[in-house]
């Protein structure tokens, strides 16, 4: 019975390491139902969605696939053929049989090497067209949020997505797949050669492959976890940077760099605590599979050795020294694939769990949608209504409360009132930013909910306080890629006195535009904001307080651009300024998102109201401001 002492060792150590792996599994399920974990899709689920992105491809796949069965042929033929040069070796020697047999092994590698390359190049090319489209669709989603939907979404969590979560699943198509099913293909081809080759051997061998499956369904949910932290660990420090780097300068005029340092050397280690986590179940997983094969060879040799399975027939078959190596190579060559497995198993975790990241935005549904039976809106004259209109950004925490009046096509009106008042709001439900709760807005007669918001959005030309830049030249950030020529781009640019300072630097519209528009002033910016704005001919123009910060040397040009822009239709406009507005149609006052006074400039002057209140009081500051 003692000599049966090493096969019971080794059956022992296995049992252990199993008992302690399922005590730990039970442990982290226990923890994760007390934590309460976030939904987390289904490896299925994910997997059916990746794979709908390749299914246009199937052809490139399936010529993939018939390449792959070339090089698994390899797998499968070189160890019987490394076994018949041994036993030829042991028997009747002759060169020339081992030189072809030689030639023939030289020829089924070299093939396999080249169909390995093909494999790899139309893999890699098809892998970054699903890439590619799966960025594109993601992009094209993300810009189909509503404004209420982006805003609770930071900036840098979007562009993790964008661009690190697609990367990391890239892998999924240039590789796992197709290898994946590959080393089925070699499993299954060496389990057929083994049962060819000797039952009894391939009996041992099989006995490994319950403690095979166990700790990689074991290590697979260890796996996801770790790396799931690790990818959550990298968008927080995206989303930290993508904020204070943007804020920089605020940092440094308060002197808080040593405070911000800090918070970010407290989500670096958490990061780094992350990619610690996975590291330790990479390093536990793979040793374990490569004890696995070690076992499994010391087993095949003493099994041989003490001449057990001496004699032992199978389909008419010796163990033989030919037999032995034969049997040596195919286990290397059923262990290898899952050792593969183990050293790609970090690239399929962070798939999953990018493409989990990647599809919960996806399955953000668009607050703002089309009806089914939207009409496109061609024209616009910019008649506008508001009727009774309810508005909340949060539950029934109202700002606009029963909000009524009429815009005439042509006419300027502005908003008035204190902060909060819901000027702005009125602006962005006009464009559809948002969707009321109660009431009507329509435009020409057309309730806005029965018009393409598409269409709509053409028709309105919004400025803004904070105006937006893109990095580029000046002719891009007016066009926004569309097809006008320079001189439209130069007419809209002297109707609204921006040709004033585009003339005198050096590129003209070439000019290049630093991130944000840094490089220029705030009323310059706004200047170029009107012009691209024109240039675009709009319907009806939106002003959200575009003079509240602007320069004194461009104050006037701002002023003279505004008095013109009110003749070209109507126009909508939040002034800071109440002497901007003073040749308005009508003035419409807001407190508490209620209209309490409305009329013209003299009209609500003579009235001796609110309006009237706030005119006189920042007529004393302009005056205080001047004397000072």
């Amino acid at each position: 019975m003692h000599e049966f002492f090493p096969l019971v060792a080794v059956g022992a150590v296995l049992g252990v390491l199993t008992v302690i792996f399922v005590i730990a599994y039970m442990t982290i399920r226990k923890q994760k139902e007390a934590i309460g974990f976030d939904r987390y899709m289904k490896d299925s689920e994910i997997t059916r969605r990746l794979l709908a992105y390749a299914k246009p491809y199937w052809k490139n796949f399936a010529f993939v696939l018939l390449v792959m069965l070339f090089s698994v042929s390899y797998d499968i033929i070189a160890p019987i053929l490394m076994g018949r040069i041994v036993g030829m070796i042991e028997g009747d020697f002759a060169m020339r049989q081992l030189l072809s047999m030689v030639l023939v092994y030289a020829g089924i590698l070299l093939i396999s090497l080249l169909c390995s390359y093909v494999q790899a190049i139309v893999l890699q090319k098809t892998g970054q067209r699903i890439i590619s489209e799966i960025r594109s669709d993601l992009f094209a989603h993300i810009q189909s949020l509503s404004a209420s939907q982006l805003n609770a979404i930071p900036v840098g969590k979007l562009v993790t997505r964008v661009t690190n979560d697609t990367g990391a699943i890239s892998m999924m198509f240039t590789n796992l797949i197709v290898n994946l099913i590959k080393n089925i293909f070699v499993i299954l081809g060496v389990l057929t050669a083994m049962l060819l080759l000797n039952l009894q051997l391939t009996l041992m061998v099989l006995c490994f492959v319950p403690f095979i499956v166990l700790f990689t369904v074991i290590f697979r949910k260890f796996s996801r976890r770790a790396y799931r932290r690790v990818k959550d660990g990298t968008t927080d420090i995206n989303t930290f940077l993508s904020e204070h780097l943007s804020g920089m300068k605020i940092i440094q005029s308060f002197g808080r760099e040593e405070q911000k340092r800090a918070q970010f050397a407290e989500r670096n280690r958490a990061l780094q605590k992350a990619m610690m986590g996975e590291m330790m179940v990479f390093s536990i997983f793979r040793p374990l599979v490569y004890m696995l094969y070690v076992s499994s060879v010391l087993c095949l040799l003493y099994l041989a050795g003490r001449g057990y399975i001496r004699e032992v027939e199978f389909l008419g078959q010796t163990v033989t020294s030919s037999i032995l190596v034969t049997f040596y190579s195919y286990i290397n060559k059923f262990y290898n694939p899952i050792q593969n497995l183990a050293e790609q198993f970090n690239w399929l975790q962070s798939a999953f769990a990018s493409a989990e990241k990647i599809f919960t935005i996806f399955d953000m549904q668009p607050e703002i949608t089309d009806a089914p039976d939207a009409i496109d809106l061609d024209e616009v004259r910019g008649d506008i209504e508001f009727r009774d209109v309810w508005f909340a950004y949060k539950d029934e925490e109202w700002v606009l409360r029963g909000v009524s009046f009429k815009v005439n096509a042509g006419d300027t009106v502005a908003f008035v009132g204190a902060t909060g008042s819901g000027k702005t709001t009125i602006l962005s439900l006009l464009c559809r930013n948002y969707d009321i709760q109660r009431g009507q807005i329509l435009v020409d007669g057309h309730d806005i909910r029965t018009v393409t918001t598409a269409s709509l959005r053409r028709h309105f030309g919004q400025m803004l306080q904070d105006v937006f830049l893109f990095s580029g030249t000046i002719r891009s950030n007016i066009v926004l890629d569309a097809d006008i020529d320079d001189e439209t781009v130069m007419q809209a640019c002297r109707y609204v006195n921006a040709d004033h300072f585009i003339n005198r630097l050096p590129g003209g519209l070439d000019e290049t535009v630093r991130d944000r528009g840094t490089n220029f002033s705030a009323g310059q910016r706004q200047l170029l904001s009107f012009a691209r704005t024109i240039v675009h001919k709009p319907s009806v123009m939106i002003l959200d307080e575009a003079t509240a910060n602007i320069d004194t040397e461009t104050e006037v040009l701002i002023q003279d651009s505004l008095e013109r822009m009110m003749s070209i239709g109507t126009m909508l406009m939040v002034a800071h300024r109440l002497s901007t507005i003073r040749h308005a149609d009508n003035i419409i006052v807001l407190s508490h998102g209620e209209i309490v006074e409305q009329g013209s400039h003299e009209a609500l002057l003579a009235k001796d109201g609110r309006y009237a209140a706030l005119h006189r009081m920042q007529f004393a500051r302009e005056q205080l401001q001047a004397e000072i």
